[in-house]
């Protein structure tokens, strides 16, 4: 039995594809070091973000069954021989294409864009143009004091 995140029939049920214990624990391996979470810390995670783990991790584990050589590849972003040429993002030599779209849904690996309201935030609109001499009529000033 390997510890992961998901199992080796998970991966049947949602790729199709039989993989054996060997290459689950791989792909754990790999989703650990992408996820920058490692398996016994899902205590303190969600419900949700253990399921998209699971799916990187059943992901994952089915591209490595067709993948040969994964462990010695050259990072590259740019292939080319015989005419032909490849380029490809910069996980895309060692992270299965479904295994990242699993890992951008998991709660930490989502924008980190926090929404900061402005001080007249919710105040209504402003009548005017709030930066002219002519607006003062329409704005209540007030000396500031130096407290809360």
């Amino acid at each position: 039995m390997v510890n992961a995140w998901a199992t080796a029939q998970q991966v049947i049920d949602t790729t199709g594809v039989t993989v054996t214990d060997a290459q689950l624990a791989q792909a754990q391996a790999a989703i650990e070091v992408f996820s920058n979470r490692i398996y016994p810390d899902g205590e303190r995670m969600r419900t949700r973000d253990l399921y998209w783990l699971g799916q990187a991790v059943a992901y994952q584990a089915a591209w490595l069954v067709g993948q040969f050589g994964l462990e010695t590849r050259l990072d590259a972003t740019q292939i080319q021989q015989d005419q032909v040429s490849s380029t490809l993002t910069g996980d895309g030599l060692v992270l299965a294409p479904m295994a990242a779209r699993a890992l951008k849904r998991v709660s930490w690996m989502r924008s980190r864009t926090v929404h900061i309201r402005s001080a007249i935030e919710g105040a209504g609109p402003i009548v005017g143009d709030p930066v002219s001499d002519g607006s003062d009529d329409h704005m209540v000033w007030a000396p500031y004091t130096g407290g809360p």
